[in-house]
């Protein structure tokens, strides 16, 4: 069952741009989050035209940090609520007059999917259907409205040692995550077929980059290189995944909603496949050189550990269609942007000692005292 609330529930910051005039009022959900803060300030900076209306619910993953200098611009504003509250949604669509949705709020780690797996059904099913019902209502004439979904290449499988994920590969989900992301791909088109809904969606390879949750490989492996930690490589470490800078993905999603054709699918990769094992060692040997380490000092850190349930063995994006019609590529080599992004990590050590003690979650209630 949906759950309801008042408008005293809607927290809300930066009211002001309610009453300036922009050419679309675009709801990004998750905004808060990893993919979401990049994509939420690409359009705030680039689009001073457009409201954005970040709405996140602020759990573990969400970090408004990620988004403070962008949090006095007048064409953005947060609010604070959940996509499976359905009286909260219908406020925020009415309020603000939403004209368009780019959907990424979702429950994403396939670990804690295992753990716990109704958590995923509720926020990535539920709460896209919440959404998907909100905005049908909202937009009596759909003509000219936009739901872009975003998803993740988890939804087709896994793949053997040839072959890659194309929009028309059949969906193949193997985890408590992906399932849910499949589902709510599908309730996607559902609408788009059942009721008109302009939908568009896009389905990315794994991200990395800066304001990353330190639970995800990459600046998990930084953190724990710099503090001298182990290193957990699941198995043998031969899992092999796609990666696509975040910068490059949020480039992507505005190249998609922008112009990509209703009632389709694009996938988003970043054209170049590492083995974990080979991944993790070639962190080693950079974070030797950025902190003047001798060279392996850093690879004695690596344990293997129990491989993960259900563990997929190859992801890998074939981004064709996007380039074709889109004219998107990859903006950065993996190398370049690997270096970009344990730079950034290195530089900003007090917003990862924020996360790992918890203190980042006091940033909102903080901020919207003051408000």
């Amino acid at each position: 069952m949906l759950k309801e609330s008042s408008k005293a529930k809607l927290r809300i910051w930066n009211i002001g741009a309610y009453n300036m005039s922009y050419t679309r009022n675009i709801l990004i959900t998750g905004g808060a989050g990893f993919i979401g803060s990049h994509l939420v300030r690409l359009m705030v900076n680039k689009y001073p035209h457009y409201r954005i209306v970040n709405l996140d619910k602020l759990t573990y993953a969400g970090n408004l940090k990620n988004l403070s200098d962008v949090e006095e611009k007048t064409n953005y504003t947060f609010v604070k609520a959940d996509i499976c509250d359905q009286k909260a949604i219908i406020d925020v669509f009415s309020n603000y007059q939403i004209t368009d949705v780019i959907h990424l709020a979702a429950e994403s780690h396939v670990d804690r999917s295992i753990e716990g797996p109704m958590e995923f059904v509720m926020t990535n099913v539920v709460g896209t259907v919440n959404l998907l019902q909100c905005a049908k209502d909202a937009w009596k004439d759909t003509e000219g409205n936009i739901f872009h979904h975003v998803s993740t290449d988890e939804v087709y499988g896994s793949l053997g040692a040839e072959g890659l994920f194309k929009e028309t590969t059949s969906y193949d989900p193997r985890s408590p995550y992906s399932s849910s992301k499949a589902s709510s791909d599908h309730f996607v088109r559902a609408f788009h077929h059942t009721y008109g809904m302009n939908i568009k969606l896009s389905n990315c390879s794994n991200n990395y980059g800066s304001h990353q949750f330190p639970e995800k490989l990459i600046p998990l492996m930084i953190n724990n290189i710099v503090n001298k930690k182990p290193l957990p490589v699941y198995g043998k470490g031969d899992n092999i995944r796609d990666w696509l800078w975040v910068n490059d993905h949020a480039s992507a999603i505005d190249r998609i909603f922008h112009d990509g054709r209703i009632g389709e699918a694009y996938n988003v990769g970043g054209l170049n496949e590492w083995t974990n094992i080979d991944l993790v060692k070639y962190l080693c040997g950079l974070l030797d050189e950025k902190l003047g380490r001798a060279s392996g000092e850093n690879e004695s850190l690596i344990t293997y550990v129990a491989d993960r349930a259900g563990h997929d063995m190859r992801y890998a994006i074939d981004a064709t269609k996007l380039e074709n019609e889109l004219n998107w590529r990859p903006s950065l080599e993996f190398e370049e942007g690997l270096s970009i992004t344990v730079d950034w990590y290195l530089e900003n050590s007090e917003w990862i000692e924020d996360i790992t003690s918890g203190s980042y979650m006091d940033y909102y209630n903080d901020m919207y005292k003051n408000r």
